[in-house]
């Protein structure tokens, strides 16, 4: 049974969406980041980096122990292993990966520096806000243009590059937009959002409600001095 190790945002839930879309039996481990857990030593012989999602899986490369970290490298381990959402013909294979990486180097960076500089940083930058705003309405174009030519990212058929950048969709008010500005958006993530198997991936970690607003310790482990620290 693999080890699930995520929190609620949006990368965890790329993956707790595909083990579910999997169908696979997994155990979820909580990293609470706003309470600092992904520094825990530990958490670190399994993802260095000191963020989240990771996992192991006990029947890895020659029947072994395998850790991975980062989001984008479990998606395609986990996909290549069980022969599921990632094609293996020409051109579709690569047209997966090169949007699962536009996915992990723009979409998903630059979507959270609009999030960070919209609502959580402790002051409002007026040049911070306009140019990750900005940004993110850049990225949503260039998605919603490929999928004016293609019903899902890497082709016809629903991947993990799919997966990977849907949960970031789900907070575009948050970015500044809405789904209604982009019609090809709104059709694909209306498609993906009535799978049975997202919904189960997003209710991943279970947790209690949580306040809307950050406390003093999460705003310090997720944005200040701990991140910093030498480990």
């Amino acid at each position: 049974m693999i080890d699930l190790y995520t929190w609620t945002t949006p990368n965890g839930y790329k993956v707790s969406i595909l083990l579910e879309e999997l169908g696979l039996p997994y155990t979820v481990h909580k990293i609470n980041i706003g309470e600092g857990d992904q520094f825990d030593p530990d958490y670190l012989k399994i993802s260095p980096n000191n963020k989240m999602p990771a996992i192991v899986d006990p029947d890895g490369p020659g029947g072994l122990p395998y850790s991975l970290f980062e989001s984008g490298a479990i998606m395609m381990y986990l996909a290549e292993k069980h022969g599921k959402f990632w094609p293996q013909g020409h051109p579709e294979r690569y047209d997966t990966i090169k949007w699962l990486m536009w996915q992990m180097g723009g979409f998903g960076p630059m979507l959270g520096q609009a999030h960070h500089f919209r609502k959580y940083a402790p002051e409002q930058i007026e040049y911070a806000i306009n140019r990750y705003t900005n940004e993110a309405g850049r990225l949503y174009n260039v998605l919603d243009k490929r999928l004016g030519e293609s019903e899902y990212l890497g082709g016809p058929t629903y991947s993990i590059a799919d997966m990977a950048t849907f949960p970031w969709s789900r907070s575009i008010e948050r970015q500044g937009y809405s789904l209604d500005e982009f019609a090809n958006v709104k059709r694909w993530f209306e498609a993906i959002d009535a799978r049975p198997a997202v919904q189960r991936g997003l209710k991943v970690p279970e947790v209690q409600d949580t306040p809307a607003d950050l406390s003093d310790k999460a705003r310090e482990m997720m944005f200040g001095s701990a991140q910093y620290e030498k480990r």
